[in-house]
């Protein structure tokens, strides 16, 4: 079959669905399916070296055909130009999708969010006759209402009714825990057996094969200490105000330090935070590459993940699986609603608090700090977990299913 991923982010842009759809369309290849990639050109969340990376609009990787168009800025610009620029985003798309793939398109995978680009998946699946599959990982509009970003109510219902039309118009729905399920069936009426549940997958080569090397705790000057790394995406949604106000809690343990790598439109301000607290337990590093990345986390004592209390969505941070992958301990401050506080009980990796409280917050950082017996065993029970349950080729498996239906 020919098979079209859409998504908005794709390598080199370093972002947990740019590795996700990487690897989803490196599967199907392999398993003798024609792929191609449509994508934005990459601007944002890169590693060092790649910013003056140039790249022509197609080019074949590996043997999937990867298209990356440019468009107007969506990141690090107001949540205005965001929502046009993604309201536009699917007529870009589409018009090049026409425009040059001459193939018969059999299968068309939309990556959510951004939303919008439903609206290409549903336009490829008229021109082609195409099956249509819509992976939904963010609930928007819902969890942009529940942040404060979205406010203007004739944009909520703009929304929506894309929302709605979205789920009318894919043959399958994916989401990726359970009770992302039950929310689209009970909250938006999407018919039960039109969702499908395939769990977000982890590709655990890399990380058996990376070492403990000590690199970047030399790199950054954190050779004797205690760390705890959040490594991804700084906005909105994560609420990391939460670490900045634990980690002055403690930093009169000067064993103890926070590593956060990354960027994004919430860097700034907690860059600000850390320095009007003086604080020198909080250490900001930009990107590493995906390549890099697993070193980075095993370099790490315990993963840190954190969602804002106000998210009512029960969305899994992918950073989860990660520190599963690498056998370090899991820290999570999640929303309620969070699927993520099942896994990490499921699995007794580490430790899961509702977020919002940097008193509750410091007390469970100091106490897996002190319980440094049972680092290796959460890390094994993690590793044991993942393996198990989020491997690549298992959920690949079940997404090859869904495509032969």
């Amino acid at each position: 079959m020919n098979i079209l991923l859409i998504t908005s982010s794709y390598p080199p842009e370093i972002r947990s669905s740019s590795h996700l759809m990487q690897e989803m369309a490196e599967s199907l290849r392999d398993r003798g399916h024609g792929v191609f990639v449509v994508t934005s050109y990459p601007h944002h969340n890169l590693a060092d070296g790649h910013n003056n990376r140039r790249f022509n609009i197609i080019t074949d990787e590996n043997g999937i055909q990867v298209l990356r168009i440019k468009t107007i800025p969506a990141h690090m610009v107001s949540y205005f130009i965001r929502g046009f620029s993604q309201s536009i985003l699917p007529y870009i798309f589409f018009h090049k999708i026409k425009k040059l793939i001459k193939e018969k398109i059999d299968v068309v995978i939309v990556y959510s969010p951004p939303l919008p680009l439903a609206v290409a998946g549903r336009k490829v699946k008229e021109l082609n006759g195409a099956k249509y599959i819509l992976n939904v990982q963010d609930l928007f509009p819902q969890n942009a209402i529940d942040l404060g970003i979205l406010k203007n109510k004739f944009l909520i219902d703009f929304f929506e009714r894309i929302e709605a039309k979205a789920y009318a118009s894919a043959d399958q729905i994916v989401v990726h825990s359970e009770n992302n399920r039950v929310f689209l069936n009970a909250k938006k009426e999407v018919p039960y057996e039109k969702i499908n549940v395939i769990h977000n997958w982890i590709a655990l080569a890399p990380y058996k094969n990376a070492q403990k090397t000590g690199r970047f705790r030399k790199a950054y000057g954190l050779e004797n200490k205690f760390i705890f790394l959040f490594a991804g995406v700084l906005g909105p949604s994560q609420g990391l105000e939460l670490i900045i106000e634990a980690a002055n809690r403690l930093k009169k343990n000067t064993a103890i330090c926070f590593l956060l790598v990354g960027d994004g439109t919430e860097k700034i301000r907690l860059v600000q935070m850390a320095e009007d607290y003086g604080l020198d337990n909080i250490h900001f590093r930009p990107f590493v590459s995906k390549e890099e990345y697993p070193e980075l986390v095993k370099n790490a004592d315990v993963g840190l993940v954190c969602l804002s209390s106000k998210n009512k969505t029960p969305v899994v941070p992918g950073k989860i699986l990660g520190y599963m992958a690498a056998s370090i301990p899991v820290l999570a401050f999640l929303n309620q609603e969070s699927d993520g506080h099942k896994i990490i009980q499921d699995a007794q990796c580490g430790f899961s608090s509702v977020s919002g409280d940097p008193i509750t917050a410091s007390e469970i950082i100091l106490k897996i700090y002190q319980d440094k017996g049972q680092i290796n065993n959460y890390g094994k029970n993690g590793f044991k977990y993942v393996s198990k349950n989020f491997d690549k080729e298992i959920c690949i498996d079940k997404i090859e299913v869904l495509i032969g239906k």
